[in-house]
């Protein structure tokens, strides 16, 4: 149900051209959002628009750099998430933080909890109040119960209570049905009508369109660290927020080669994680470049993660160059030729401690050792080929890496992997959180190296990314491949599309 303009009252929320810096990252360009009471209001864009540093501004994690924030036309300036939320502003996530020793009904009180005039907690006060809550919100919770053990929906559910109970005129959603079921999403969607029409304001991030389509009022697009636009619902489509969402060229940032794509090296068969992802099938062709896309949360990296052996998987075959790779055995798929460049190089690709020498060579030590031994002379010597040819910044090669920039961090991991002389090559997100020129390298160097023979599954966020490297996309939704897309047919909104809606798998 979407309500007519004219119900609905003033500004609730409002930020202008508001900006957000961290060091050299700007995270907010020019962002601006507004929000009337009585409405539901989405707010969409890929990841890294800047939604969530917009939310933390407005939760009083961040502070904003320059920009208007008015809540219910007043200039506000948040230092705390206390003021915040004294200010009526509630934020719910997407994985509630309840004490979990604690029951319901003190984790809805908590650090307020009323007392009698004896000074003590009047329990029968609070729970009487919580049991009122839950009516108005048509919800069945025991409110005696621990809060351990309860489904993320009741958490959130709790979560909103807790709001109403400090009366917040202002509810942010953060991706707030990424895990539940159909029946809790629509529970959770009566009672966000339930808020609206009781005069609050909701805003309502989510990469589900069909979820924003039939929830919300209004829809504001942000783009890298933009505001792009405002729409009603109903005077705007899917296709048309997506193209807003990706609207960009592909430059010159992605210099690939054509290579002579070979036989199937990595072949994917049946891959089963209960819960995790389902009947993931795929091959990657030596020369090839295979993307794997799809939303934060889709379950990609756990795939990888599963094909190299550091997590287990339920059912399936994993082969390279026709062999079958044992489960849960990293050493076996690395004999085997598999590399992984893990998504979080600090904490699961490098030793932050060690030189540059020791961790460009840390996957091959044993092939360096002789008769026991591994002498710095060997060690450097492998070092210093990888370093070269991977253009790695760095005077000598016993820096330490923490000390290196997050790119030639990157180009390390990177060494590590390709000093194992790999036949497949599974890099997680090659190039987060690096800048243009860098990107453009390791871009180059990808390319290079299929070129050579080598075959990638290249896992990333950045659509402009996939599109401007891939041969091949594959697309994945909630655990399952949606689409399997040529490089003609691959665009931002083919992709798009397929990640957020649960389409017919096809090549």
């Amino acid at each position: 149900m979407s309500i007519t303009p004219s119900t609905v009252g003033p500004a609730a929320l409002e930020l202008r051209n508001v900006a957000k810096s961290f060091g050299a990252v700007v995270a907010l360009k020019s962002a601006s959002l507004t929000v009337q009471m009585n409405s539901i209001h989405a707010l969409v864009g890929e990841n890294g628009a800047g939604k969530s540093t917009l939310v933390k501004i407005v939760a009083g994690l961040y502070q904003r750099d320059s920009g208007d924030f008015l809540l219910r036309g007043e200039e506000v300036d948040f230092s705390s998430t206390a003021e915040s939320k004294a200010a009526g502003i509630a934020v719910i996530y997407q994985e509630p933080t309840l004490f979990p020793d604690l029951s319901v009904t003190e984790n809805i009180f908590m650090g307020r909890q009323p007392t009698n005039r004896f000074g003590k907690i009047d329990r029968k006060r609070m729970r009487r109040e919580v049991q009122g809550l839950f009516a108005r919100l048509d919800v069945r919770i025991n409110p005696d119960r621990p809060a351990e053990g309860l489904s993320i929906a009741d958490q959130q559910i709790i979560e909103i209570a807790k709001a109403i109970s400090l009366d917040a005129r202002v509810l942010i959603m953060d991706e707030p049905t990424a895990a539940l079921s159909g029946v809790e999403v629509e529970r959770l969607f009566a009672v966000a009508r339930s808020l609206r029409d009781e005069g609050r304001a909701l805003v309502f991030i989510s990469h589900r369109f069909d979820e924003v389509f039939a929830l919300c009022d209004t829809i504001t697009v942000m783009r890298d660290g933009e505001y792009i636009s405002t729409d009603s619902i109903e005077s705007t489509t899917v296709p048309e927020i997506v193209r807003r969402m990706v609207g960009r060229d592909v430059a010159d940032l992605f210099p690939k080669q054509p290579a002579e794509i070979g036989e199937p090296v990595l072949e994917v068969v049946g891959l089963n994680s209960a819960g995790i992802f389902h009947d993931v099938n795929f091959t990657v062709r030596a020369g090839e470049i295979v993307g794997l896309a799809g939303l934060v949360g889709a379950g990609r990296s756990e795939i990888a993660r599963a094909i190299f052996g550091v997590d287990n998987y339920d059912a399936g075959t994993v082969r390279i160059a026709g062999t079958t790779v044992p489960r849960r055995n990293p050493a076996a798929a690395m004999s085997l030729g598999l590399a992984l460049v893990p998504e979080d190089r600090r904490k699961q690709g490098l030793v932050i401690d060690a030189t540059v020498s020791r961790s460009t060579t840390m996957a091959i030590q044993k092939q360096l050792t002789k008769f026991g031994l591994l002498t710095s002379r060997a060690e450097n010597a492998a070092a210093r080929i990888w370093a070269s040819r991977l253009e790695v910044k760095t005077n000598a090669l016993d820096t330490v890496v923490g000390t290196l920039s997050g790119g030639n961090q990157q180009k390390v991991v990177l060494a590590k992997w390709l000093a194992t002389n790999p036949r497949v090559l599974i890099i997680d997100e090659p190039t987060r959180g690096i800048d243009v020129g860098t990107k453009s390298e390791v871009h180059r160097l990808l390319s290079e190296l299929a070129g050579k023979g080598l075959a990638i599954l290249m896992i990333s966020s950045e659509l402009p990314e996939v599109l401007g490297m891939a041969d091949r996309v594959l697309v994945m939704r909630e655990g399952r491949l949606t689409a399997e897309l040529s490089r003609a047919e691959a665009t931002s909104e083919t992709v798009m599309y397929a990640a957020t809606h649960a389409s017919e798998h096809h090549s």
